[in-house]
């Protein structure tokens, strides 16, 4: 049966990728909330904008009477919230922004649900039964993972370390606090790093590819060795789905894609893939892009390691990642070759590719 999923932060990298699965692979029908920040690209869903099943709202999820509004206009019988600031530099540069998304406009949103939840279980019981509220959240709220061995469960205490994770950490307790206190059903899903089509370039992989092909500098912080699990943007939007659509009310589940990679790592891989694609004819002086690769000042707080237990749910709900992290990077410098006219509007506008989060 066709359901109603509002997708909060809809046009950002992971939440385009969850408004297109939903699209595209599903017959539900998605209205897409998004305050259009620096990092909301409607661009990204040009491919589903015509859909009839398809609406945009423009709007904050810190306005309690916009969101109230748009649970009243839409009757959702799903919310997945992933409207967040999400990039760990910023958060030190400027951690009250992400306090304020995060925290506060996160509790305004579980404010708005739980009311039209109330009014549910007065006017249409089995709707109420079946609604749902899937917070997104990440693997940084974790802390760090020390030593090579080890992953995250969804039992693990949360240690955050920086402003962002912090912030993310604080909106995951909101909504088990929601769900304990007062009953909303509410899921919490923890992912690992999301790599893909669409990414905006402040993030390392994108940054890396776009430097790259202007024969800029590729800036690895510290030595590089610090490790990531990644995982592709369009697997962890399935996986979403499936958590949203099939998960038990109350649990968490983390995703990962089984990918741990240093940093420095992904950067070679993504110059031996800039070679054979592109070749270094732009490179004068260099031969390979590799040569571009320039070691900077750490991120200060920087995480050494993050890695994730996928096993719940895997076992759970049968998800697993179609992409190996060498099939979904080919995608992903590829998409970035292909769509250039994307990613030149993006560099047109606040950001051109600086150093940020330096913390002095």
């Amino acid at each position: 049966m066709a359901k109603t999923f509002i997708v909060t932060g809809g046009a950002g990298f992971i939440g385009s990728a969850v408004v297109r699965e939903l699209i595209q692979n599903t017959d539900h029908r998605v209205v897409n909330v998004d305050k259009l920040t620096y990092a909301g690209n409607l661009e990204s869903l040009a491919e589903v904008q015509g859909n009839d099943r398809y609406r945009f709202v423009q709007a904050d999820i810190c306005d309690a009477t916009a969101m109230q509004q748009v649970f009243n206009e839409h009757d959702p019988d799903v919310v997945m919230h992933l409207a967040a600031e999400s990039h760990v530099d910023r958060s030190i540069d400027g951690p009250s922004e992400f306090i304020q998304t995060n925290v506060v406009g996160t509790s305004v949103l579980l404010e708005a649900a739980r009311n039209y939840w109330k009014n549910l279980q007065e006017s249409n019981t089995k709707k109420a039964a079946d609604f749902r509220f899937h917070h997104i959240s990440t693997d940084e709220v974790y802390g760090d993972l020390e030593g090579p061995e080890g992953l995250f469960t969804e039992e693990t205490p949360y240690a955050p370390s920086s402003p962002y994770s912090a912030s993310k950490a604080g909106s995951d307790h909101l909504v088990r606090a929601w769900q304990r206190t007062y009953g909303l059903p509410t899921l919490v899903t923890n992912c690992s790093n999301n790599y893909g089509p669409y990414h905006f370039p402040e993030k390392l992989i994108p940054l890396m590819i776009l430097n790259g092909l202007a024969g800029q500098p590729l800036p690895v912080y510290g030595d590089g060795q610090q490790v990531r699990d990644w995982l592709y943007v369009e697997d962890h939007a399935r996986a979403l789905v499936r958590v949203a659509t099939q998960g038990k009310v109350g649990e968490t589940y983390n995703i990962g894609g089984h990918n741990e990679q240093t940093n420095l790592e992904v950067v070679n891989t993504l110059c031996v893939l800039l070679d054979e694609l592109v070749g270094n004819s732009h490179l004068t002086p260099y031969t390979s892009h590799r040569e571009l690769i320039t070691f900077v000042a750490d991120r200060p707080g920087h995480d050494l390691r993050y890695a994730i237990d996928a096993g719940k749910v895997e076992r759970e709900l049968g998800w697993v990642p179609h992409e190996t992290f060498e099939t979904g990077l080919r995608k992903t410098v590829q998409w970035y070759l292909n769509n250039e006219a994307w990613w030149k509007r993006v560099q047109d506008g606040s950001y051109q590719g600086q150093r940020l989060g330096v913390g002095a």
